[in-house]
């Protein structure tokens, strides 16, 4: 399965994050990026690989009420969190190998302090 899309998948990105054990990966972007767009079908690859796994790309601009204290600077920005923290926040190159050795080893992602989490947002379709 592609990656969910916060404009036609909210009901199912809300059913999928409300069970804690599953693990949450957001691409942050914004329709303007050209990079995101093309990163898009990366992302999207890198979803289908991993069914477990519920993936959201997100364009913080369009669902700016949702997360006015989001603080994004750089796109794409990818954020993974599991039930308990969020584990990685940042900006990354736009190449599914980034993403991928991430999700490798979620040891090495130890948590971000102080960096938001997503999951109370989006609960609620």
């Amino acid at each position: 399965m592609p990656a969910l899309d916060l404009d036609t998948d909210a009901d199912q990105i809300a059913e999928r994050i409300g069970d804690r054990d599953t693990l949450f990966v957001a691409c942050l972007c914004a329709q303007w990026c050209g990079t995101c767009r093309d990163y898009r079908a990366t992302f999207d690859r890198i979803a289908e690989k991993h069914p477990e796994i519920c993936f959201a790309y997100i364009d913080i601009e369009t669902h700016a009420d949702r997360f006015d204290d989001l603080d994004v600077e750089n796109f794409p920005t990818i954020l993974i969190e599991d039930g308990h923290a969020t584990r990685f926040f940042g900006t990354v190159l736009p190449h599914a190998a980034v993403v991928e050795r991430m999700l490798a080893d979620l040891t090495a992602l130890p948590g971000v302090d102080g960096a938001p989490k997503l999951r109370p947002a989006l609960a609620v379709a």
